[in-house]
């Protein structure tokens, strides 16, 4: 299937862009059966998607014709051969709002933005929404009570079937009908994105641009917003949440009257149904598929759920919902507490290339060695000589570099898929060393940063050194 993909995508590359190609490189797989390339000649390179649903071909294209003649934010479609399950799209690198959420960014930065986010999300909602092309929507026309119940439905079987949770299954979908029909009481009259979160917006020229709209159909403006700031692994704090909630009431009611307390009265019980969607996508892709990104969203979105119960925020009473929920935050605190920190330990050092790269002292070998000595150096400059990369200014200085985050992702994308595969094969060590110049500035950065993002995600051992520290 891989290579009849490539050669399909280089025969349409070639048409379109009257260039040979240099190389097509598969990316990797996310949580759909799309399979997308990035493919290069001399002076172009674009994304060529395959992708067997012809149906959600049909949507994703008329979708993005659309927004894309109403100059919104999405990729460009370049050339398309429906009938060959292909299309060339626009690259807008790699660069999503969930990696810089992963590279220790400021939650000032982080919000402003989400901002930018929310202030085109109405957009597509509300003017996009009004000439799109309803029919073309895959697999429903609308998020009514059918797509509802196929959600609560995903959630029932692929979650709590596979985790064995138990629960009377009349009674959950008595709460399952008494839900969607609360949940159609409001407003469904918009274009609902379906899938807005952290890993489909893209960073390009300093600005959001949206993909992976292809299940957009009508609905209820809450549900995206909901999408937006419950994305699990996303992770935001709860101020944070409630603050861009606000933000975004004040931005749409500049498109349409908005009756806050009405939207609030309905906001949280769409938080809900899109949590316990996205957990049946963790239980089908995580506890069926064994996929070790999936399982680990478990964890903050039951504190999602957790968050919700205990705040008494559903305004209507769904008896047996609770008590299975209630079993799931019961069941994850349980486990989080019973699991072992220390079986993989991560050794994180900072060093001066001028005394040599450190040696493995647990046996175990391999690992990561990262020349940071590409990023700009604040060691030329007299100001920041005597300070370390634990220094605000030094901090400031390195982050403020273009160059940095891109640096640290593609370092935390190398490290997580090493630890989540030591961890399956019950590893004990894994070392991971960041060298510079002096040991003093962008290795020891680089070091810290590296430490905070692995702590943040993983339940692990973390040894941090710094190599030169005795010479500071």
């Amino acid at each position: 299937m891989k290579i009849k993909a490539q050669n399909l995508l280089s025969d349409i590359f070639g048409k379109w862009a009257k260039e040979t190609v240099l190389q097509i490189k598969q990316l990797p797989l996310s949580g759909s059966s799309r399979n997308y390339f990035r493919i290069s000649s001399n002076s172009k390179t674009v994304i060529g998607v395959f992708n067997t649903d012809c149906k959600e071909n049909e949507a994703f294209l008329s979708f993005s014709a659309h927004f894309f003649k109403q100059k919104l934010n999405v990729p460009k479609i370049l050339i398309a051969d429906i009938d060959k399950n292909i299309y060339l799209q626009e690259d807008l690198g790699d660069t999503t709002l969930f990696s810089l959420l992963n590279v220790g960014i400021k939650e000032n930065e982080i919000k402003n933005i989400y901002k930018q986010v929310i202030d085109l999300l109405p957009k597509f909602q509300i003017i996009a929404g009004k000439q799109l092309d309803y029919s073309k929507c895959y697999p429903r026309a609308a998020f009514d009570k059918q797509s509802m119940m196929w959600d609560l439905s995903y959630f029932k079987y692929y979650y709590l079937k596979l985790s064995n949770t138990p629960f009377d299954e009349q009674k959950l979908e008595d709460d399952f009908h008494t839900f969607t029909n609360f949940l159609l009481q409001a407003d469904c009259n918009y274009f609902l994105y379906r899938d807005m979160q952290s890993r489909n917006i893209m960073i390009y020229n300093n600005s959001p641009y949206f993909i992976d709209y292809q299940g957009g159909r009508k609905g209820a403006l809450h549900y995206d917003i909901a999408s937006l700031l419950f994305d699990a692994k996303a992770n935001l704090s709860q101020t944070l949440k409630n603050e861009l909630l606000e933000y975004y009431i004040e931005t749409i009611g500049k498109y349409i009257t908005i009756n806050k307390k009405e939207f609030l009265r309905f906001y949280n019980a769409y938080v809900l149904i899109r949590i316990l969607q996205a957990m049946g996508t963790y239980g089908f892709r995580g506890l069926y598929e064994k996929k070790e990104h999936f399982l680990q969203s478990i964890p903050f979105a039951v504190n999602n759920l957790e968050w919700l119960i205990r705040s008494q925020h559903i305004p209507v009473k769904l008896p047996e919902l609770t008590k299975v929920i209630e079993h799931l935050i019961n069941s994850e605190k349980s486990k989080t507490k019973n699991k072992l920190s220390h079986t993989l330990k991560v050794t994180i050092q900072s060093f001066s290339y001028k005394k040599g790269i450190p040696q493995d002292n647990s046996g175990n070998g391999g690992g990561f060695v990262f020349d940071c000595r590409a990023l700009h150096n604040p060691g030329k400059y007299d100001e920041y000589k005597s300070l370390t990369g634990k220094d605000k200014t030094v901090i400031d200085f390195i982050k403020n570099q273009k160059e940095t985050d891109e640096f640290l992702m593609h370092v935390f994308a190398l490290v997580d898929k090493s630890i989540e595969r030591y961890i399956e094969r019950d590893f004990s060590d894994l070392m991971v060393s960041f060298g510079c110049t002096g040991g003093r500035h962008r290795s020891v950065y680089c070091a810290e940063n590296l430490s905070k993002h692995i702590k943040e995600k993983y339940n692990i051992s973390i040894e941090l050194i710094h190599c030169e520290r005795e010479n500071w």
